[in-house]
């Protein structure tokens, strides 16, 4: 039998557990697998692009379990009724190929993004970092406040965002939260006084969300909204001014910020940073990016920590996935048992 999470199980898990307090407890596992990292597999995710939007399939192996997300981004979706970002996620054994746990994943991804921002937030910023700017007030917004909040102890947001509406739904979702929040004019006014910025936009065009000349020295930035082929928010000379961290290299230079830099130029895997074998922040005056696409180890962490979170709950079914006959060279016969006599 296989563990299956589905979507109404995992908003009660969501709700029970409090998001800020899963957020803060999948960061460690997120640690870990990083720390670990040159033991898994990893590859590009495999896309299939669309005039509509993208499906992606993420992989990877630590060779003793197999996990994979299927996820698709649709930045037009929600004019239409649907989610920008919809995925599941799935956990194997690798000695024996059956898949052991199944989950819904659009939230649990969102829970997953905003962990993976503090991971590296509580590592590359200032830390008397004590505001942070969104530029962006779509489905990611809140996890990214309540990340910062619940691993760097951040309660001071300046907001910002094209759509009024999207402002509206951010301000009513988090002051009851007990956040300081800041609607700003612009996002130049937004990332004035700001310690820590994360850009979240979902437009799929080569933007210039924030501009060189409103960066201040010192500042950690956040940028998760460039997350495919053509598509970017950040002026490329902020990228020549700070210091930029990246997930996986060759995924990247595919899919992030950096797609717009020549090809040599120079990045460091965040892993190499948590493990000491690299610099990170290196003054308070440095500017650091996070170019962060999401990855499939990311994904692993997520569906690790969902399992273990879940285990002893009842926040999970058993789903019979596997056909498994008496005699593993009859598979015809589970069928040919109930088939009419010929």
């Amino acid at each position: 039998m296989t563990r299956f999470v589905d979507v109404g199980n995992m908003i009660r898990w969501a709700a029970d557990r409090g998001p800020e307090n899963i957020i803060t407890e999948m960061v460690r596992y997120l640690e870990d697998d990083f720390r670990r990292w040159e033991e898994f597999d990893k590859t590009p995710r495999v896309a299939s692009h669309t005039p509509f939007g993208v499906i992606e399939l993420m992989p990877t192996s630590d060779h003793e379990t197999y996990g994979f997300k299927y996820v698709n981004g649709h930045p037009s979706n929600p004019g239409r009724g649907f989610q920008t970002v919809t995925a599941f996620g799935v956990l194997a054994d690798v000695h024996n190929g059956y898949p052991t746990f199944i989950s819904e994943m659009t939230i649990l991804t969102a829970l997953r993004t905003a962990a993976t921002s503090a991971m590296v937030a509580k590592t590359l910023a200032r830390r008397d970092a004590r505001r942070l700017a969104l530029i962006g007030t779509g489905s990611q917004s809140e996890f990214q406040a309540l990340a910062f909040r619940g691993v760097l102890g951040i309660d001071k947001l300046t907001v910002w965002d094209t759509d009024p509406a999207a402002i509206e739904k951010f301000v009513r979702n988090v002051r009851p939260l007990g956040f300081d929040v800041t609607v700003a004019s612009s996002a130049a006014d937004a990332v004035r006084e700001a310690d820590i910025i994360t850009t979240c936009t979902a437009d799929k065009a080569k933007a210039t969300i924030l501009t060189a000349d409103s960066i201040a020295p010192g500042v950690h930035i956040n940028a998760i909204g460039g997350d495919c082929p053509g598509k970017t928010e950040l002026d490329a000379e902020i990228l020549e001014r700070g210091d930029v961290f990246v997930e996986f290299d060759p995924q990247t230079r595919i899919e992030g910020e950096i797609q717009q830099m020549p090809a040599d130029f120079a990045v460091t895997e965040f892993w190499r940073v948590l493990c000491g074998n690299a610099p990170g922040r290196t003054s308070d005056d440095q500017i650091t990016v996070f170019d962060s696409v999401g990855f499939a180890v990311e994904d692993f962490s997520a569906l690790r920590y969902a399992r273990d979170s879940v285990a002893g709950t009842d926040f999970f079914e058993e789903i019979d996935l596997v056909a498994n006959p008496d005699d593993p060279k009859d598979l015809f016969g589970l069928i040919g048992a109930l088939s009419p006599s010929r």
